[in-house]
């Protein structure tokens, strides 16, 4: 995986070389110094995370930004690796993760950042794979992007980013490991220079971080003893996602000078600091990589796009609900920030401290912010969810779902609308209507957990046992505990009527699981 400010995959020389002589004699023997650290099977592993979230810049020469005659890695790595089996990889880790990391399942912040993410990949280069973007709860300052276009953020980054065009940066770097295949060109390369294959490296990976003993963070702490070796290859790859990521990013509308500046502002802040991010302290952020993104973003045409309300909604969501701050802490924060703010930004604020009163069931001062909000700006997702909270704990839930159907009527595939709605039918006691539609929530967002959890709450509310023990196998499934998940499906055949529609459907799922299953474990023995 690639951590911000990464490498992200293996490093393979394209058929046009852009490497110099000198350059490429120096990868070369940090390759060869490298292999002298591989004794055991966690060498290797730690070896292959050790280059692929290495963070030091390549010193080269600028190139004008709207060149189109940068390095076409096409499909490199194919050769060992497939799309298709970088996919399969993908989707693993992402169990995994599911099962192991603090991801926020929150409608409102998933599609704000799936928004602004596939704003930036519909301008990337070399796109080959879906993209879905996570969420996860860490105060850590830390994205990075791994195995079928998933790019992991930490909520810690809207703590410290301050406009959307920084946020943005950051993805677009990470949009850009994925795109040039960093981490699939540096396992193959990793598997030409030792016995394993690109397999075996990928499912070592896996394994690891499957391993509660060898947790991620305990991984990335064993890698400060390689990134010496590693050094010529990750400048190469940090070099190659701040070029392509600064040009997604100008393509994309916003700000490329966003890109030194946060970058210029994240070394200051801890520069002196006794205990900086464990980002910083496996990955520095030296100078030189400043100066180049500084000065490479100096050569494209200047561009201030206008301040985004959606980021600082998004930025005032994170603080009310994620920042781990206290009640008074907080609203003491959008007070005091509020007053530097822009006018048009200002409402954000106001939005922070009703999260905050509401989640605290202040319910009368949550209203009086909200309400002239939700007025002015009606169809706003972030103040529509809002206001179905505030009405269910006003016991007004009639009010909330007359509010929700209108907004559906408008936007009928909303994902935040549609999970809001299905919730309010759920605490108005309107259990089958419920049902009725998160069966076609799930179908459209499989992977969401909310959909599945309030199916299984919906059911258990009718008595209809197997259809809970189907929704509590997916949540499991989508976890990666396939045993536990096949049993559950199991158990729910059994209660079915046999030979009825639903045994036959719970059937087939179990055959679907147990393919699943045997394609999971094999990634892992490779």
């Amino acid at each position: 995986m690639l951590s911000l400010f990464q490498t992200s995959q293996p490093m393979v020389l394209s058929k046009k070389p852009f490497l110099s002589p000198m350059v490429l004699k120096s990868v070369v023997l940090g390759a060869l110094y490298s292999m002298m650290f591989i004794k055991t099977k966690r060498s290797l592993l730690c070896l292959c995370l050790a280059s692929a979230l290495s963070i030091l810049p390549a010193e080269s020469s600028m190139a004008e930004p709207n060149r189109t005659d940068l390095p076409d890695m096409g499909t490199v790595a194919s050769s060992t690796l497939s799309i298709s089996k970088e996919l399969q990889y993908g989707d693993a880790y992402m169990r995994i993760l599911r099962a192991t990391q603090p991801i926020i399942n929150d409608p409102v912040m998933n599609q704000y950042l799936d928004d602004l993410g596939h704003r930036l990949v519909a301008h990337a280069d070399n796109v080959k794979t879906p993209f879905q973007f996570i969420l996860i709860n860490n105060h850590v300052i830390n994205a990075f992007a791994f195995f079928g276009g998933h790019v992991a953020l930490h909520s810690g980054l809207f703590l410290h980013t301050h406009s959307e065009s920084e946020l943005a940066s950051v993805m677009a770097h990470e949009i850009s490991h994925i795109t040039q295949r960093h981490l699939a060109r540096r396992m193959e390369d990793e598997a030409r220079n030792t016995p394993a294959t690109v397999a075996a490296i990928a499912g070592s990976l896996l394994l690891a971080i499957a391993s509660p003993q060898a947790g991620i963070a305990a991984i990335n702490a064993t890698m400060a003893g390689h990134i010496q070796g590693q050094l010529n290859y990750s400048r190469s790859n940090e070099q190659e996602a701040d070029r392509f990521g600064m040009r997604t990013l100008e393509k994309s509308g916003f700000n490329v000078m966003a890109m030194p500046n946060f970058f210029s502002r994240l070394a200051a802040q801890y520069r002196y600091s006794s205990k900086p991010p464990q980002m910083l302290l496996t990955h520095p952020l030296p100078q030189s990589r400043i100066t180049d993104t500084r000065q490479r973003a100096q050569q494209y045409q200047p561009h201030h796009p206008a301040p985004s309300l959606s980021f600082y909604l998004a930025k005032a969501r994170v603080i009310a609900r994620y920042s781990g701050l206290k009640t008074e802490s907080a609203l003491d924060w959008f007070s005091r920030h509020k007053k530097n703010a822009p006018t048009a930004m200002k409402p954000a604020f106001d939005y922070g401290q009703a999260l905050v009163y509401l989640d605290t069931d202040k319910l009368s001062q949550s209203k009086n912010l909200l309400m002239p909000l939700w007025k002015q700006d009606p169809d706003n997702p972030f103040y529509l969810d809002a206001m179905s909270d505030l009405y269910l704990a006003l016991k007004e839930g009639k009010q909330a779902q007359t509010m929700l159907s209108n907004a559906l009527e408008n936007n009928p595939k909303n994902a935040i609308l549609l999970i809001n709605y299905a919730n309010v039918l759920y605490e108005e006691k309107n259990f089958q209507q419920a049902i009725h539609v998160l069966q076609r929530y799930t179908h459209t967002h499989p992977s969401d957990v909310n959909g599945w959890d309030l199916l299984s709450k919906a059911n258990s509310r009718l008595g209809n046992e197997q259809e809970v023990l189907a929704a509590r196998g997916e949540i499991l499934a989508l976890k990666a505990q396939w045993t536990k998940a096949i049993q559950y499906y199991t158990q729910a055949s059994q209660l079915a009527k046999l030979g009825s529609l639903e045994q036959a459907r719970y059937d087939a799922r179990i055959d679907q699981l147990l393919v699943q299953r045997d394609r999971f474990t094999a990634l892992q023995k490779n």
